[in-house]
């Protein structure tokens, strides 16, 4: 793009370069080698008087008396394509680019040029071309001249791709960037800032992120270029390697903005690391880099929950609760409590939580929860010597009993009613079992002394007495009901 402004403003100098000038203002009315190469008498003198007011810098006067001379009769076609390609320059000098380029046309076409001359003016009517903003035509014709079909851009590599880019034919412009990329020496930041233009423009993110590598290690402190090369590593597929790169930028002390930093969080969690997660987000709340609000705590909780740190998740979230008096906040509060087991301290977070206007049915279900899995935990029931009264001071079914209290305060119109009824009837289906099994061992506890006191009675005949082994001397407590029903008539 600077090519194209400085062509505009200089380009005599700097565009149709010192072949052209050498040609528009030697004596072109010297002798020459050959005949058919060199001015007559008439238009030798126009000639001549042309560049005496070219010299003086005026270049209208030479234009008008180049004008006279193109409409002689009897040119040669080498003093009519010499006259019409000075004629070119100067109505270039005037800002007259139109003029110049038709100029240029008439002066291959008059058929008087050699081949290299034939093609400079090409050349030169090419870069006109794209000087006056026709870039497609302008760059055709100057590769058409120029390129090779291994080199397609040759020396005007960096006119060429420029010329593309203002075209906005990017892929084009790519071709002729990447080998005049390949051609500097020493390479500087120009050159890859203008492929790392082209990357972009034509949706090439691999190629982008491993340039933008390259340019990291020569430019390690351009925190542009780190940014661009994790979102480039994430558009092409590259997960993996962008997170790695966060990891570095922050680790070298390179993110200190709370946005930043909670992205690398971000990152962590996606990246299944919720506890490394959250220790970042409590290290840099601890300094002060993230603000210490609800809303922080809230994550940083959520964090060490997703880790299964219930323990150390409780205090933050209850910090959090006293900071937002929010009713979801000290439910979240009571459910980390839950899942410690706290049950007593997760049934005070619920109630505060319902006095701020939190679900009851889901707050009363967590408590009650939380009794029943407390009771889990205990020794079922013992039934060995033991009656029903005396099972309900069972510390499972105490807890039982206190879980069944709290299902039943789930409103009859809440979401939850439905569980908790279930709940309600699977409680009490668990505390009959366990009295049915009682029953049940009871009686096959009875049934098989009452086999073994009979034994003892058919065994008085032989043994003088009634006897039962140390073994089974716990049948003793059932002789009597024995007695009653299969001897009272003895």
């Amino acid at each position: 793009m600077l090519f194209l402004q400085r062509c505009k403003n200089t380009f005599q100098k700097a565009c149709l370069g010192s072949v052209f000038a050498a040609f528009i203002f030697s004596t072109p009315v010297q002798a020459q080698s050959d005949a058919n190469r060199q001015f007559g008498t008439a238009a030798g003198q126009k000639v001549v008087d042309a560049q005496d007011l070219i010299k003086s810098q005026n270049f209208s006067a030479a234009l008008n008396k180049l004008g006279e001379a193109v409409t002689l009769t009897d040119l040669s076609a080498y003093e009519r394509s010499s006259i019409h390609g000075m004629m070119a320059q100067l109505q270039y000098e005037l800002d007259d680019l139109p003029a110049a380029i038709s100029s240029f046309d008439l002066a291959i076409q008059a058929g008087g040029l050699n081949e290299d001359e034939s093609r400079e003016f090409t050349k030169h009517k090419a870069l006109l071309l794209i000087g006056s903003g026709q870039y497609v035509d302008g760059v055709r014709l100057l590769q058409s001249v120029v390129g090779t079909p291994s080199d397609p851009c040759g020396e005007h590599a960096l006119t060429i791709y420029q010329a593309y880019i203002k075209a906005e034919n990017y892929q084009a412009a790519l071709e002729c960037a990447e080998d005049w990329f390949a051609a500097a020496q020493p390479k500087e930041r120009k050159h890859y800032d203008l492929l790392n233009f082209l990357y972009h423009h034509t949706n090439r993110d691999g190629a982008q992120a491993d340039l933008i590598k390259e340019m990291i290690a020569r430019w390690p402190d351009d925190r542009t270029l780190w940014n661009s090369w994790v979102s480039l590593l994430a558009q092409s597929g590259r997960d993996d390697e962008a997170f790695e790169v966060k990891k570095l930028l922050y680790l070298a002390g390179h993110i200190e903005t709370e946005p930043e930093i909670k992205k690398i969080v971000e990152y962590y969690q996606y990246y299944d690391m919720p506890y490394q997660a959250g220790l970042i987000l409590e290290r840099e709340m601890n300094v002060g880099r993230v603000k210490t609000d609800g809303k922080n705590l809230i994550r940083l909780s959520e964090l060490f929950r997703q880790a299964r740190e219930y323990e150390r998740a409780i205090p933050i979230l209850k910090k959090a609760a006293e900071m937002t008096g929010q009713g979801k906040t000290w439910a979240q509060y009571g459910e980390a409590l839950y899942n410690e087991g706290q049950c007593e301290e997760a049934e005070t977070a619920f109630s505060r939580a319902m006095g701020l206007g939190y679900d009851r049915g889901k707050s009363w279900m967590f408590v009650g929860n939380c009794w029943y899995e407390r009771g889990q935990l205990e020794h079922r029931p013992e039934c060995e010597g033991a009656v029903v009264k005396d099972r309900e001071n069972s510390r499972k079914i105490a807890l039982n009993a206190k879980a069944l209290s709290y299902f039943k305060k789930v409103p009859v119109t809440a979401k939850n009613a439905g569980a908790a009824r279930k709940w309600t009837e699977f409680v009490v289906a668990e505390n009959e079992s366990f009295d049915n099994y009682c029953a049940e061992s009871e009686k096959i506890r009875r049934d098989l002394c009452f086999i073994k006191i009979e034994s003892a009675y058919k065994m008085m005949v032989i043994r003088g007495e009634f006897y039962l082994a140390p073994k089974d001397q716990y049948c003793l407590v059932y002789k009597d009901e024995y007695d009653r029903t299969f001897r009272h008539g003895l």
